[in-house]
């Protein structure tokens, strides 16, 4: 045999053994879909899912259509307690929340790279070391969520607060705006678009974050801005995280004052949450 019937042999074989799993997990995700969907919607999930200011407002065909995605979203997701056990309502409150962002757009599954998600009971205390002009420094911070590495980690004491109120901050709604973000494999503050819409978007969003980032960093003259905070003005990612926080929690403030982005963001997500919530 030459070196190079041995070379094509072992691509040839590389290439069966990865069809040979694609079409395996393949049947198996269909097995998984199919069973997802002979399976009843808890009543038990439907009266937590009753206490958000949000669910009972949605059609009819919009509860049926999220009450599929939250048992996909449960079902396939990895949920890990930290010092604590993880419950229904944990489950149900945070799939809620992510599935609700994507229930008018189409998409066959709900954030198909994400993995797990890591609940804490309270804010985290993390240690990062950080880089400005060459020097290297050691510092703290305190997290409420994160989304990196295929894993959303979530504090359940703020998430729970937020969730059954309208509080303008929605730390659910913050981490999975960031997974919608990276979907088309950069997090910059654009979510995948199409063509058409990019430069509408851009151009919209990169105006408004430079204006709130130079507030942010006078720290004064905050005016309409302060809906935003300065949190949303360290980088275009968690202006668009803190936008969709105020789209889905703040609606009627967020188009009065930045009809643009309202916009933008109404054109995306494809829902009036204003409207909705009104």
């Amino acid at each position: 045999m030459t070196y190079l019937s041995a070379l094509l042999l072992l691509f040839g074989g590389l290439g069966a053994a990865f069809l040979g799993v694609y079409l395996l997990y393949d049947m198996r995700n269909k097995q998984l879909l199919h069973k997802i969907e002979l399976l009843d919607f808890p009543e038990s999930y439907k009266k937590i899912l009753s206490k958000t200011p949000h669910y009972a407002k949605l059609s009819t065909l919009d509860q049926k259509k999220l009450q599929r995605s939250i048992l996909y979203f449960i079902y396939t997701k990895d949920f890990v307690g930290v010092e604590l056990d993880v419950t229904d309502e944990m489950k149900v409150i945070i799939a809620f929340y992510a599935c609700l962002l994507l229930v008018h757009k189409k998409t066959e599954s709900y954030y198909e790279e994400l993995k797990t998600i890591v609940i804490y009971p309270h804010a985290v205390v993390v240690k990062e070391v950080r880089s400005a002009g060459g020097i290297f420094t050691k510092e703290q911070f305190v997290i409420q969520g994160r989304s990196a590495n295929h894993t959303v980690v979530l504090t359940w004491n703020e998430a729970k607060k937020e969730a059954y109120h309208l509080r303008h901050n929605n730390v659910i709604i913050h981490e999975f705006a960031h997974e919608i973000d990276f979907m088309d494999g950069y997090i910059d503050g654009v979510p995948p678009l199409e063509k058409s819409k990019y430069d509408s978007w851009v151009n919209t969003f990169y105006k408004e974050f430079k204006t709130l980032n130079s507030i942010a960093l006078k720290d004064r003259e905050w005016g309409k801005y302060k809906l935003f905070g300065a949190y949303a003005g360290s980088n275009e990612a968690e202006f668009f995280a803190v936008a969709t926080e105020r789209f889905f929690e703040a609606p009627a403030s967020l188009k009065h004052h930045f009809p643009n982005l309202y916009n933008e963001l109404e054109s995306f997500y494809q829902i009036d949450t204003a409207k909705l919530l009104s």
